[in-house]
């Protein structure tokens, strides 16, 4: 049973015990009201009778076939009855209530201490949210002004030319926000990236990759055919800026292009001299190269 369910059960059966108390106090109250008055009411027609007979020489029958009365003692004695018969539908007053009430009384508490201590710990919890997200906006907002910087860079020393540009969808919220990538090589105006060619895509992509690696390096990185789109030229520019950044990372780069293997320091490939029976051939170019 959840907390909200259990105090509502709670509230419903204070509620309803201190209706009951409340019913069974004014029945009494009723009672005794009625009890007191249907005494005054005997002694009045006893003096009545009496001074009637005295004073008026009249009998009771004679003066209620002649006089109107106020109040009839049957309708008193139907109202006694009637009360009398309302307390015992009630049933027998449960002596136990009030110890009853303390124990429901000490759970509510208990349960209230609980609820305060479970609140405690939201507003704790989301200050704490808050104070993430601030810092987390904070970061996140640095991180993207230096990618953004890095990827302007790049995108002009790839494309030799051309304009690339990172935008948030949404500077309100940045936490939620999308990124929309803006890339226009030389001589083109595009108003999608979609409209680019795969080897512009492609080298887009790359740009965006290395402005990453420019602002959070890593000691190495894995690119497996990433320039499969690109044509020789691009391939190229690829190349050399590959090697312009080996100094920072060490890259490990699968491909199939003959053009790229160029750009390699060492070769590793996968050769099958017996059926069956693969074999690693490596070649450092390095030392070709200084040959």
């Amino acid at each position: 049973m959840k907390k909200s369910d259990l105090s509502s059960e709670i509230a419903q059966l204070e509620n309803l015990y201190r209706n009951q108390n409340s019913k069974v106090h004014s029945i009494e109250q009723e009672l005794k009201k009625q009890e007191i008055e249907l005494g005054k009411m005997d002694t009045k027609m006893d003096y009545l009778l009496n001074l009637l007979s005295e004073s008026y020489h009249m009998t009771y029958e004679h003066a209620k076939n002649n006089y109107f009365l106020e109040i009839e003692p049957e309708l008193a004695r139907l109202k006694v009855n009637t009360l009398k018969k309302q307390i015992k539908d009630l049933g027998q007053v449960n002596l136990t209530s009030i110890e009853e009430y303390k124990k429901v009384s000490e759970r509510y508490e208990f349960l209230t201490s609980q609820e305060q201590d479970l609140q405690k710990s939201i507003e704790d919890l989301n200050s704490m949210i808050e104070e993430m997200d601030s810092i987390m906006i904070e970061r996140l907002k640095s991180a993207f002004d230096k990618i953004q910087e890095q990827f302007s860079i790049i995108f002009k020393k790839l494309f030799k030319g051309g304009k690339g540009i990172l935008k948030l969808t949404d500077e309100t919220n940045i936490l939620e926000s999308g990124i929309e990538i803006i890339a226009e090589p030389p001589g083109k105006k595009l108003n999608s990236i979609q409209l680019l060619s795969g080897g512009e895509k492609t080298l887009t992509a790359i740009a965006l990759l290395f402005s990453i690696l420019n602002v959070y390096p890593v000691p190495f990185c894995v690119l497996d055919e990433v320039e499969a789109a690109l044509d020789e030229a691009n391939v190229d520019t690829f190349g050399s800026y590959l090697q312009e950044q080996e100094e920072k990372s060490e890259f490990i780069l699968i491909t199939h292009k003959k053009r790229t293997m160029e750009y390699a320091g060492t070769l590793y490939g996968i050769t099958m001299q017996e059926q069956g029976v693969s074999k690693v051939v490596s070649v450092r170019l390095e030392d070709h190269n200084e040959e």
